[in-house]
């Protein structure tokens, strides 16, 4: 007798969905792996941060600059922006093994979490709107061209993310929710869950590292 695949958990659709669970597994693990690369990427960003937390040239620093209530909104806007994508996959897993069904709940988790990743950079561009204000541009210092390169390639993500999210959104409205949009939103869960781990890092090493 033959025993049935074991299959990575929390990287497929579930059973119910045939085909397309099994789809699921390779490719997704898949992105896994190339999401690592990034991973690798930021952690060159965090290291040239590091080195350069002393770098002010004279210039302001963490204390004069960080506003830990504006970067307090933002990280709360990114982790409940974690809970609705989770809650449109959940969607897709629970009720799109069947045809019929409805995607409405799916696209409104899906559009809100894009919601909250717009007010997440609306506030991350006022604060680098306020630095900028203060003379606190990249080329002012070492310690500042770290923070602007770091925090912007973050900002940058999300904004990827959410350009992606919209994309899957007119997607499903004109073909629906078939084997290439699941596995698609799938990937697009693993980016932005990744993203909230690497922001969790920026806000406990950098700002809240840098207001000590």
């Amino acid at each position: 007798m033959n025993s049935p695949p074991k299959l990575h958990p929390g990287l497929n659709l579930g059973p119910a969905h045939g085909d397309d669970h099994e789809a699921a597994e390779n490719s997704i693990f898949g992105f896994w792996v190339f999401m690592m690369s990034d991973l690798v990427t930021f952690g060159m960003f965090f290291a040239l941060y590091a080195t350069a937390l002393h770098a002010t040239a004279g210039g302001p620093g963490p204390k004069d600059l960080f506003d830990l209530s504006s970067v307090a909104w933002q990280t709360g806007f990114l982790l409940v922006s974690s809970l609705t994508s989770g809650l449109a996959l959940l969607h897709v897993k629970t009720h799109h093994h069947r045809s019929g069904a409805a995607i409405g709940p799916m696209l409104f988790w899906l559009l809100a979490t894009v919601a909250l990743g717009g007010l997440f950079l609306w506030r991350e561009i006022g604060d680098f709107q306020a630095m900028a204000a203060q003379g606190a541009l990249p080329t002012r210092s070492n310690w500042l061209s770290s923070l602007w390169a770091l925090v912007g390639l973050h900002g940058l993500h999300v904004s990827i993310g959410m350009l992606w999210a919209l994309v899957i959104a007119l997607g499903v409205l004109l073909r629906g929710v078939d084997q290439r949009w699941k596995l698609t939103l799938l990937r697009w869960g693993v980016f932005w869950h990744f993203l909230d781990i690497v922001w969790i890092a920026i806000f406990s090493f950098v700002y809240l590292g840098g207001l000590r």
